[in-house]
């Protein structure tokens, strides 16, 4: 008898660093992620390929870096007047990438995203069988059906530290320790509670997710797995590829397979997630994946995990950046190619942050310390962390003569990296907005075309759109589509939910108002093409 593959749920806590009380942080009020992480295993050295959170949400989902896939700029989908003749676009990958989830509902899985998800790209339709606030494991219309379901809560967000949008802080900010490059004054100290109490928000939606389950009896057969798609929304941490910005919490509890409280120092990317989860599901990573599994078979870390983790960072809204970074288990090594510009750009949607105020205030006024000072300096070409010791990278060690071996390797090691990525760093935006929407209009996906076969057409009938049939005896259907990389979905009646098509199907009797769409990421979705179809009983 074959083994039912396990539930995944995947939770992930916005703009978050690993502020947890299982990651020994004794301000944190995360009782329900405490004991989720006692209850498996808890990752300690865990990273995003991008600190911000559009670029790294779409590495997630295609299992490639958006360095490749030109998905690097933040954000494609509100552009505004970033770049002169580059409108709001979407990217547009090589026509082998899919989201991933379209992979597990090829295999059975039924897939729902409650609700973000920031890809840069609409997410196609062929993605999920419930996309948006009423996605949820409980909607599948077989209980015995396996599930990937993502919940996506959002108070964590940067935002949430606001004060004009949020309610006065119940953590004492006297209780917390401020990272040395951050302003210690109220604002400051005010801004990071509301940050610990937006935290203890997502805790409690931690907590009912995993309450659901236990109601559900579906605890001990799901496989549980928290994570970030980057650090904290603090200045020099959220968007800057530092230790602060990049690194995530990651907890897996897998009952029966993981032991209780397990502790593991492996690098993970999240570029790992997605082969994870189909590794999970017993399915084959594709071959263009650019991250690995950070779970064997059975369950245990992998005997050669990492050795580096590797993140980027490009246009945030209306300001242009390049800057590549990577850590191995000891050293960050950071390369800017705009060496001698501050990093401290003007951002319309950071500059309503309270740190950043602060941050403004001391440098106006001549009081910032050396630490502080570092925010707005002039950026080195090359910069060299011994991150393990100095983990605020506070102490550049890229011109010590004693570490020149090391920056050396360091160096060759990244350029090495860009060229098996095929980093797209050196196009400039426009032109790659050209290649993606030539002349800068959105490519269209060509309508799938259905295909009959039957005793009296046994080569198949190609079926213009509206087209109607009679027929009795068996009947196989097959969809086309000619646009290249385009997946396509179809639904039995337009009252009947979409479905992934996966290949050709047999009809039972009855009458059909059959639809079918076809979509390629970047590409606008095609027409429906309906064909009805009655099938006699034979």
């Amino acid at each position: 008898m074959t083994k039912r593959p396990p539930n995944i749920l995947w939770i992930s806590i916005e703009d978050t660093s690993p502020r947890f009380g299982c990651y020994g942080d004794t301000v944190a009020r995360t009782p329900h992620l405490d004991r989720l992480a006692a209850q498996g295993r808890l990752y300690t050295r865990a990273y995003s390929t991008a600190a911000v959170c559009a670029p790294a949400r779409a590495a997630i989902i295609t299992g490639m870096y958006a360095t490749t896939i030109g998905a690097h700029h933040m954000r494609t989908s509100s552009l505004k007047d970033a770049a002169s003749g580059v409108p709001s676009y979407e990217c547009v990958p090589p026509p082998f990438v899919r989201c991933f989830p379209e992979y597990l509902r090829a295999a059975g899985y039924f897939c729902t995203n409650n609700e973000k998800t920031d890809y840069q790209f609409a997410p196609p339709f062929t993605a999920w069988d419930i996309q948006g606030p009423e996605g949820h494991w409980r909607h599948r219309p077989d209980p015995r059906q396996p599930f990937f379901a993502v919940f996506n809560p959002m108070m964590t967000h940067e935002s949430g530290m606001w004060p004009h949008k949020t309610p006065p802080p119940k953590t004492d900010p006297a209780a917390l320790t401020l990272p040395p490059y951050l302003v210690d004054d109220a604002a400051t100290r005010d801004t990071l509670a509301r940050c610990y109490d937006r935290l203890a928000e997502a805790d409690l939606r931690v907590g009912e997710l995993l309450a659901q389950l236990e109601e559900d009896g579906l605890a001990e057969e799901t496989v549980v797995m928290i994570w970030s798609d980057h650090g904290e929304g603090l200045p020099r941490s959220k968007r800057w590829p530092t230790e602060t910005g990049l690194r995530v919490p990651l907890i897996v509890r897998w009952p029966g397979r993981i032991a209780s409280g397990e502790v593991c120092g492996d690098l993970v990317s999240t570029l790992d997630l997605a082969p994870t989860v189909l590794e999970l599901a017993g399915l084959p990573a594709p071959a263009h994946f650019q991250g690995q599994s950070f779970l064997s078979p059975n369950a245990r870390p992998r005997t050669r995990p990492r050795k580096e983790v590797f993140s980027t960072r490009d246009r945030h809204d209306r300001f242009y950046d390049c800057v590549r970074s990577f850590r191995d288990e000891r050293w960050r090594y950071r390369v800017n190619f705009r060496a001698g510009e501050s990093g401290a750009y003007w951002n319309d949607y950071l500059s309503q942050h309270p740190a950043l105020h602060s941050l403004w205030g001391g440098f106006r006024h001549g009081t910032l310390d050396a630490a502080q000072q570092g925010y707005f300096a002039p950026r080195p070409a090359e910069e060299l962390y011994d991150v393990e010791n100095d983990p605020y990278e506070l102490h550049n060690l890229a011109e010590d003569p004693a570490h020149r071996p090391r920056l050396l390797a360091a160096r060759e090691r990244l350029r090495q990296w860009q060229r098996e990525t095929g980093d797209l760093y050196d196009v400039p935006e426009y032109q790659m907005v050209h290649r993606f929407w030539p002349g800068l209009a959105q490519p269209a996906t060509v309508a799938p075309l259905w295909i009959v076969y039957h005793d009296s057409v046994p080569h198949g009938l190609p079926c213009d759109p509206g087209t109607a049939l009679e027929l009795s005896g068996p009947v196989v259907l097959q969809l086309h589509a000619n646009t290249e990389g385009s997946s396509i979905g179809y639904r039995l009646g337009p009252d009947q939910p979409w479905q992934l098509y996966r290949g050709a199907f047999p009809v039972g009797p009855g009458k059909y108002r059959l639809q079918a769409r076809a979509i390629r990421i970047g590409f606008s979705e095609s027409p429906d093409t309906e064909l009805i179809l009655s099938r006699l009983p034979d």
